[in-house]
């Protein structure tokens, strides 16, 4: 018979799925802290078994994108090799760490997607850029978030969707099927290299995982019917919130309530200077055209 704990992490597993559809990302950075609070997991195989659902999850969702031609097969392969390598000896790094420098660490990484998703930044794109592939910068970079995100268990569709908009050229459909190819070979390797000296409870991360293939394989066929824009600010406040609680979970614990509190309090107030900042120049951007049409 299943627990009540389990039965809420299949329910919130669908959330996973849906992310990983919709997005390319964000599949891990939901599910560790899952894994972790609901489902009452160890760090360490937390993050293992995310790796596990992750990888199962995007595999299922790329096939369902590549139906819809959206899969750059030669750039992801390129980029995955790299991440893969990465990911690889960031596991074997992130199974010799302390759960809670590990769930530190995640929370950072969570903090920070969320802030990126959450003040929309978008690089701009040239016509010849968008032509080439430059492979040395595609290489590092997959190496560099695959060591990252191996390390703390996050997929990095997040970290690996930018890089292919604005490294590879690719169209926002086409790097967000191609991350998820990506995250299926990166999470695999990354699994390969917990599973040296972490075990994993197959039962009920089994349950979680085909759970998260029907959320996914419902998020890529809703893709082209939810504006993008609005579902990644609020994906990126819900990220930030589950940022927040991981580091009232584990702050205290490794340096005390005092800096735990400060953590939380300079992350408002850095969220809502950028506020601000963001709003005034917008303002400042309306304002010239406005004069001109007054001329």
């Amino acid at each position: 018979m299943m627990s009540a704990a389990l039965i809420l992490s299949m329910v919130l597993a669908v959330g996973i799925g849906l992310s990983l559809g919709l997005l390319g990302g964000g599949g891990t950075i939901l599910a560790v802290p899952l894994l972790t609070y609901v489902a009452g997991m160890p760090p360490k195989e937390a993050i293992a078994a995310s790796m596990f659902i992750i990888g199962v999850t995007s595999a299922v969702s790329v096939v369902a994108h590549a139906w819809r031609g959206n899969v750059q097969w030669r750039t992801g392969f390129i980029f995955g090799a790299a991440a893969m390598v990465g990911a690889f000896g960031g596991g074997l790094l992130g199974s010799q760490l302390p759960g809670v420098v590990l769930m530190v660490a995640f929370g950072v990484m969570m903090v920070a997607t969320a802030l990126a998703m959450i003040l929309d930044r978008k690089a701009k794109q040239s016509g010849e850029d968008r032509k080439k592939l430059p492979l040395i910068k595609i290489i590092l970079e997959g190496l560099v978030v695959g060591v990252v995100t191996g390390m703390v268990g996050a997929g990095g569709g997040f970290l690996i969707v930018p890089a292919l908009v604005l490294l590879g050229g690719l169209s926002m459909p086409a790097a967000v099927a191609t991350s998820l190819l990506i995250i299926s070979l990166k999470s695999f390797t990354g699994l390969a290299g917990y599973l040296t000296t972490v075990s994993i409870d197959w039962g009920p991360v089994l349950m979680i995982t085909s759970v998260t293939v029907v959320g996914a394989l419902i998020g890529s066929a809703l893709v082209k019917y939810v504006p993008e824009k609005a579902l990644k600010k609020a994906f990126g406040y819900l990220v930030l919130a589950m940022g927040v609680v991981v580091f009232i979970q584990e702050l205290p614990t490794a340096f005390g309530v005092g800096v735990s509190a400060a953590v939380i309090v300079l992350l408002a107030a850095l969220l809502i200077l950028r506020r601000i900042r963001s709003s005034s120049k917008r303002r400042f951007k309306e304002t010239p055209s406005t004069l001109t049409n007054h001329h």
